[in-house]
């Protein structure tokens, strides 16, 4: 009995270190990348003129603009539209109970694209700009739309895999739409909409900045909210509901409160790919868990950290050429997602 506590009590230990390793190298990447995002540059920044325009807030100086009024404000939308995004998926996953489940996977947010591109080019023909809200709503109402059509062919289409075909198919008809809008809406005023709809960081200010962590902030607290619930849903329905969980209500709520991360992350950046799927994968190796208390605060850094690091390569690897930041999500993300389902074929195998 002596000897079986003392095994708890390690395993237990070794748990709780992983845990607490984990989220320490995860703090010190986005520090580090935080840092080399406000430092690199056209205009490279001392880290030690950083500091003192941070503390002091020297307003006298072209490098205090730079800082202040485009580095900073594109590196938090990065960090908080990375963990919405990646919290996101998470949700996906656990929804459909399918580890390649996710917002860009499913057509959730070419779905959003559409809306907002259609919202943009009505609202700017008739008005000098459109509100940060006005964008979330619209891209909230397209993700609602792909999200429909998925839970109806959900019913007919029982096999995972089919519903995941589907729903790329889903994209792509919306990918088409918004690019056929695009193309015969060559305007001045939406000159922007080109790179937007291939993702893009760029252009963030601290209204934005605002805007998006009220909306991610609000949604990352409710799921957080839900992480009992959803240690629960994940080890079936039938267990759910014998824990008091109404299975309907939490469906209903894991669906919009996805939704609305992804659409907010739509509304700023565009659509971008595969960090709702590999983010969550390689937090939950490293972990080593699955448990949502402590995946979900660790799915938002860490999708803060792959989001910030790839938009600095987006910015810097051909400068003064910016690459869309799908771009490079998906060359440091789809081979994680193929690596993953390897590894599920190897295991069904076995």
């Amino acid at each position: 009995m002596q000897k079986q506590s003392r095994s708890i009590f390690s395993d237990t230990f070794r748990r709780r270190s992983r845990y607490q390793l984990v989220f320490l190298l995860l703090a010190a990447a986005l520090v580090a990348i935080a840092v080399l995002n406000v430092n690199v540059g056209s205009v490279a920044i001392p880290v030690g003129e950083i500091a003192r325009i941070l503390l002091r807030r020297a307003t006298d100086s072209t490098q205090y603009s730079i800082i202040w009024k485009i580095r900073l404000p594109r590196i938090l939308m990065a960090a908080l539209l990375g963990g919405g995004l990646s919290l996101s998926g998470f949700l996906l996953q656990t929804f459909f109970g399918n580890p390649i489940a996710g917002p860009f996977v499913l057509g959730i947010s070419s779905g959003a694209k559409m809306v907002v591109a259609l919202t943009m080019i009505c609202f700017l023909q008739r008005f000098s700009r459109v509100s940060s809200w006005t964008l979330i709503a619209a891209a909230f109402a397209g993700s609602l739309l792909a999200v429909g059509f998925i839970l109806l062919l959900s019913r007919r289409l029982k096999h995972m895999a089919v519903l995941l075909v589907a729903g790329i198919m889903i994209g792509y008809i919306c990918s088409a739409v918004t690019d056929f809008i695009i193309t015969f809406a060559e305007d001045a005023d939406i000159v922007n909409l080109h790179g937007w709809s291939q993702g893009s960081f760029s252009g963030m200010s601290w209204e934005n900045v605002g805007v998006a962590a009220a909306v991610v902030g609000a949604a990352a607290l409710a799921a957080f909210m839900l992480a009992k619930p959803i240690g629960a849903y994940q080890l079936g329905e039938a267990y759910a509901q014998s824990m008091g969980v109404n299975v309907r209500a939490f469906r209903v709520a894991l669906i919009l409160l996805s939704s609305v991360l992804s659409a907010t992350v739509t509304a700023f950046a565009g659509p971008i790919s595969f960090v709702g799927i590999a983010v969550p994968h390689l937090i939950k190796r490293a972990l080593n868990t699955s448990k949502p208390l402590i995946v979900i605060p660790a799915v938002f850094l860490g999708g803060a950290v792959f989001c910030m690091g790839c938009d600095l390569i987006a910015r810097t690897a051909f400068a003064p050429t910016e690459l869309n930041i799908s771009t490079v999500t998906s060359v440091f993300g789809a081979p994680v997602v193929i690596l993953m389902m390897l590894r599920r074929q190897k295991e069904h195998r076995a």
